[in-house]
């Protein structure tokens, strides 16, 4: 019988994970939570509790405050966006801002994606900053999704459970997901600069010791519920209205409500869309369906359109950024590639794929190498890629 790895490692500048990226993915991933000291030993100072604060107040920011009353074991949330008197009102103690998508506004959050790089970008949500004021939290719950839980500033307890037998059912007095019960096998309080890697559905508490600061790396992993919905969507949309359940051999029947063997039959042939359904389908529909992101964060059209003619002039001489809310995700298809860019198809070359999914800005007179034209049109016409004039 094969032993379980080791929980606890330490991490360097040179692996922050502590090993290969290689033996995380094949010993960890999605397997068993992994302990990582020192594995960003310079990042803390990232994003200060002010500008988190000042980022909740956003209108278009994703915020909420939890605070907890141990006493009554009592927990309020509270949903954004804030205004500066409402942290005035808040409790000395026990409450935690959280504020999603900080990537998206902050270069120097988003610096600390590039040590994930060997995950698809495709698979990473956001990274979620959380501010706790002392006993701070949001309570024992499990996530359905990958998470890396990296401490900011301070220091904060986690206990996790690794019990297969452990309850997650949850309490029905909270608006939040709170485990009804929890008992921990592990206990660490993490230092600045550890890490905390947890696979979905493992049971989990975090509380802050004192002010601190957590930056969690949170993974997409949609449900098949979403999966089939968003796929059954795909499929029908092409679908001529006339296109009907028949029963052209139907027979006499012989008890009233019955849905017998034939009709299933039946049934099954006027869906032979899921069995029959082509890789290039599959995968033009999971392209478009991974990169869409939140709808309150949609891309806002150029003001101007821009053509390929009058881009060819400008290209070598600006930068192009990407829209940090624009998801950019890519695959072969024969000799070229289809390039997703927030829930659209392009079709385009190879170089074209790769270069704009590998990065986050770009030289201008690189991009014009590639007589890549008319999709950066597209994409920043689109308000995926905005055009910047050189000093």
């Amino acid at each position: 019988m094969s032993r379980a790895p080791v929980i606890e490692v330490r991490g360097t500048p040179q692996r922050p994970l502590g090993m290969p990226p290689a033996r995380f993915l094949r010993d960890y991933w999605q397997k068993h939570p992994l302990l990582i000291r020192g594995a960003f030993p310079h990042f803390h100072k990232a994003i200060s509790p002010q500008d988190l604060a000042g980022l909740a107040c956003e209108e278009a920011a994703l915020a909420r405050i939890v605070i907890h009353e141990p006493k009554r074991d009592r927990w309020t949330l509270r949903t954004g966006p804030f205004a500066e008197s409402d942290f005035a009102k808040l409790p000395s103690t026990h409450w935690t801002l959280l504020v999603q998508d900080v990537d998206k506004w902050d270069l120097d959050v988003a610096a600390l994606l590039d040590a994930f790089a060997f995950i698809p970008s495709w698979r990473v949500d956001d990274v979620m900053v959380s501010y706790a004021a002392a006993g701070g939290g949001v309570g024992a719950h499990v996530d359905q999704y990958d998470v890396f839980l990296v401490q900011g500033t301070g220091q904060r307890r986690w206990r996790i459970s690794m019990d297969p037998h452990a309850r997650r059912d949850f309490r029905d007095d909270a608006e939040l997901r709170l485990l009804r019960e929890f008992s921990s096998t592990h206990d660490w309080v993490l230092e600045s600069g550890d890490a905390l890697y947890l696979p979905p559905n493992v049971p989990h508490e975090g509380t802050a010791i004192g002010e601190c600061m957590t930056f969690s790396v949170g993974m997409r992993a949609p449900s098949q519920a979403e999966l089939l919905l968003d796929f059954s969507e795909f499929l029908a949309e092409p679908l001529d209205e006339a296109a009907r359940y028949a029963d052209p051999g139907l027979r006499p029947s012989r008890h009233p409500g019955e849905i017998d063997i034939a009709a299933l039959a039946r049934v099954g042939a006027a869906l032979p869309h899921f069995s029959g359904v082509a890789n290039t389908a599959l995968l033009r529909w999971f392209g478009c369906f991974i990169t869409r992101y939140r709808a309150a964060h949609m891309a806002t059209p150029r003001a101007r359109v821009i053509t390929p003619t009058r881009l060819a002039t400008q290209l070598p001489t600006v930068r192009v950024l990407r829209n940090p809310f624009s998801r950019f995700a890519w695959a072969r298809q024969g000799r070229g590639a289809l390039l997703f860019v927030a829930g659209e198809c392009h079709a385009c070359s190879v170089a074209i794929a790769r270069t704009l999914c590998a990065q986050c800005a770009f030289d201008g007179a690189m991009l014009a190498r590639l007589n890549a034209h008319a999709i950066i049109a597209a994409l920043a016409n689109g308000g995926h890629l905005q055009i910047i004039r050189s000093c």
